[in-house]
């Protein structure tokens, strides 16, 4: 069967688009790449299709445990033998995928690379020949992107362990710094990698700066744009509460919404996309936990009622309006207060070495009791009640992310498995980190206040040229 064909079976299209069967021929060919393609393009097409075609697994690696099962749902429904493997998962649902696995069964496994720390799930993988291997949202590789996941730079000791496969990294934002990295992360050299490139161009999509003061300027924006753009609608927050008080304020002017984030159940959220997804019309309030897996063509404009993190963020959120290719609007709303908020999220999102230390002390001193009283007990012997201050958090996902501790205080069982790792205890490796976010906040007000074309701006921040539209 051709890649045509099994576009046409499976996936119901009748032709490729952009690079598409470009990426499938070089891949099939046993060629490394990798893929830039805004969110929404079909960057999943390139590695499924030769997953089809190839004799052997192909595994894919991708950090978003909440999308796997929907991502491998959907191939299923189109016939294709795809499976998980995740903590999701018990132990006799996982023992019996990683027999099916060894048995023969399946062409494409999506895992987390945090599961090629177990010695069972690599015993596993021994029994099979690995045709492909796919890394998804490959931006995680790089210590210079703005997603790094730790466990995504032992990828090129996992290509070596599986064989040294065929690899493809595909990723929607990669600045020329991080694309390097990427390659280097993956054990290759620059000519062995071939770079396929989408651009980030969207000609439909019209951006738009509004300066802002306060609450009450930023909801008459919001109602205006309600009002002014019929179809459905994104409007991000950076905070839980400032999300809860819009809506609030919305409901009183009697404006119908949906409201999204991370606090909210499972089954709350399931709910709320599922009427987003399936509905006309609809508005929806969300922090950036609403994204995975929004890939709705008729949303008309995306909102940010804060100003986002990042450039690579932004540009993420953005990119989810107007992907029927008909005209959408992006609309950032610029209170200069706001940049207070991101403040306090790069210090949150940055802790010392000595704090790392202190969590690490307490956890190898007290971790009976740290299990038992939970993650408030530690925050009042670290932080002296501060509820505002959440470096324990990041710290705890560091470290659980660099394979220090197993479990959760959570679900009271965490265990300490490993020693702090030196980048955790390096005070200039972490004053450069906490210095690469300040810069990224501090392009994104560059942005926010520049009189040039955006699109020029966002162009010239990924390294690519910008033609403007005659």
């Amino acid at each position: 069967m051709t890649a045509d064909a099994i576009l046409q079976k499976y996936f119901g299209y009748s032709e490729f688009r952009g690079q598409q069967a470009a990426i499938i021929e070089h891949v099939l060919h046993g060629q490394h790449a990798l893929v830039i393609m805004p969110t929404g393009m079909g960057k999943s097409v390139c590695y499924q299709v030769p997953a089809l075609l190839l004799d052997g697994l192909t595994i894919v690696i991708s950090p978003l445990i909440a999308l796997m099962k929907d991502q491998v749902d959907v191939l299923q429904s189109r016939g294709i033998d795809a499976i998980f493997i995740n903590s999701s998962l018990n132990k006799k649902e996982r023992e019996q995928r990683y027999k099916a696995i060894a048995g023969g069964q399946h062409k494409l496994l999506y895992v987390t690379p945090e599961r090629f720390r177990k010695a069972d799930f690599l015993t596993t993988l021994k029994s099979r020949d690995i045709a492909l291997l796919a890394v998804d949202e490959a931006h995680c590789i790089s210590e210079w992107g703005h997603d790094f996941r730790p466990d995504y730079t032992r990828l090129q000791e996992f290509r070596k362990l599986l064989g040294d496969p065929t690899t493809i990294a595909l990723t929607a934002t990669a600045t020329p710094e991080v694309q390097r990295d990427i390659v280097a992360q993956l054990g290759l050299e620059p000519t062995e990698m071939k770079l396929f490139h989408e651009g980030i161009d969207r000609p439909n999509l019209h951006l738009e700066v509004e300066d802002t003061w306060g609450e009450d300027e930023k909801v008459a924006a919001i109602q205006r744009m309600h009002r002014a753009v019929p179809g459905n609608g994104i409007v991000y927050f950076s905070l839980i509460r400032t999300l809860e008080k819009f809506s609030d304020r919305l409901t009183h002017a009697k404006i119908p919404h949906l409201c999204y984030h991370g606090d909210l159940e499972t089954a709350a959220r399931k709910r709320i996309q599922s009427l987003f997804m399936n509905g006309e019309n609809q508005l929806v309030l969300a922090t950036n936990a609403f994204g995975m897996g929004i890939d709705k063509e008729s949303i008309r404009y995306v909102m940010h009622a804060e100003i986002p993190g990042s450039l690579e963020s932004y540009y993420q959120e953005i990119g989810r309006a107007g992907r029927d290719g008909k005209e959408a609007f992006c609309h950032l709303l610029y209170d200069e207060q706001d940049l207070l908020i991101q403040m306090d999220f790069i210090k949150w999102n940055n802790p010392g070495a000595d704090f790392y230390q202190r969590v690490y002390d307490i956890l190898l001193d007290d971790l009976e009791k740290a299990n038992a009283l939970g993650i408030e007990w530690m925050k009042e012997r670290l932080l002296f009640k501060n509820r505002t201050d959440f470096r324990l958090e990041t710290a705890l996902g560091m470290l659980d992310r660099f394979g220090v501790v197993s479990g959760s205080i959570e679900q009271k069982n965490l265990q300490i498995v490993d020693g702090l790792p030196d980048l955790l205890s390096d005070e200039d490796y972490l004053a450069e980190k906490l210095q690469r976010e300040q810069k990224k906040l501090y392009t994104m007000v560059q942005y926010a206040k520049t009189t040039d074309n955006r699109k020029a701006f966002i162009h010239n921040y990924f390294g690519l040229p910008f033609r403007e539209a005659a």
